[in-house]
């Protein structure tokens, strides 16, 4: 017999699952706050469908997305209209970084699927002076304040779910939940540690729906 907060969490697997919603794309709205108005070049590591590459080309001269994933590269091609100014090239985020400097470097829920200082360190090395970085990244929940923001997340995600759908069934995921997913190994933190050591000053902040910010600012002109 299946026990009830068993079968508690599995209708709301069910219900999850019927009323999918992207996680990551609700902190978009967030993420351009931090940018300037208007910038150069950007560049979002881990693009996938595109979606946060193509709101950086409302403000940015030149935006390059990049992913490892052939399929979704070409899918992100496919959604963006000839007129913008978001391009999409398949490269690893690690050693394949086209020659920057970028004005501004966005990465989203890619940097947990990267040797974690390598990847902002060559981050920091491709951003221009007075550039900004941010990252929305997931952590493995390890303290009893990581569990207890996850556990008002559950009825919260389940709400945005049923908003977000207009309480009706989804027929598919949003385009942008088809990329690939890895769990988080790194607890938050030790994600704080190692970013302050290859990023002096850099803003780190646990957000809901299991994820994390990280903003930097390379010191120079801008």
């Amino acid at each position: 017999m299946t026990s009830l907060p068993r079968r508690f969490f599995l209708a709301l697997e069910r219900f999850n699952a019927a009323h999918p919603w992207d996680h990551n794309a609700h902190y978009h709205p967030w993420i351009m706050r931090q940018l300037p108005g208007r910038f150069r070049r950007a560049l979002d590591v881990g693009s996938g469908s595109g979606d946060l590459a193509r709101l950086l080309a409302t403000r940015g001269e030149e935006v390059l997305g990049i992913d490892s994933d052939p399929v979704i590269t070409a899918r992100a091609r496919e959604l963006t209209p000839p007129a913008s100014r978001a391009d999409f090239t398949v490269a690893d985020g690690l050693n394949g970084i086209p020659a920057g400097p970028y004005d501004v470097i966005t990465c989203v829920a890619t940097l947990h699927h990267l040797p974690f200082s390598d990847a902002l360190t060559g981050f920091r090395r491709h951003l221009a002076p007075g550039g900004t970085l941010v990252v929305v990244g997931l952590f493995r929940a390890r303290t009893f304040g990581d569990h207890l923001l996850g556990a008002a997340a559950v009825p919260l995600n389940a709400a945005m779910g049923w908003g977000r759908n207009g309480g009706r069934r989804a027929a598919a995921r949003p385009e942008a939940m088809t990329a690939r997913t890895r769990p988080a190994e790194m607890c938050f933190g030790d994600i704080v540690a190692e970013a302050r050591v290859v990023l002096p000053g850099a803003r780190l902040r646990r957000r809901l729906f299991w994820r994390y910010t990280l903003v930097w600012r390379r010191p120079g002109p801008r």
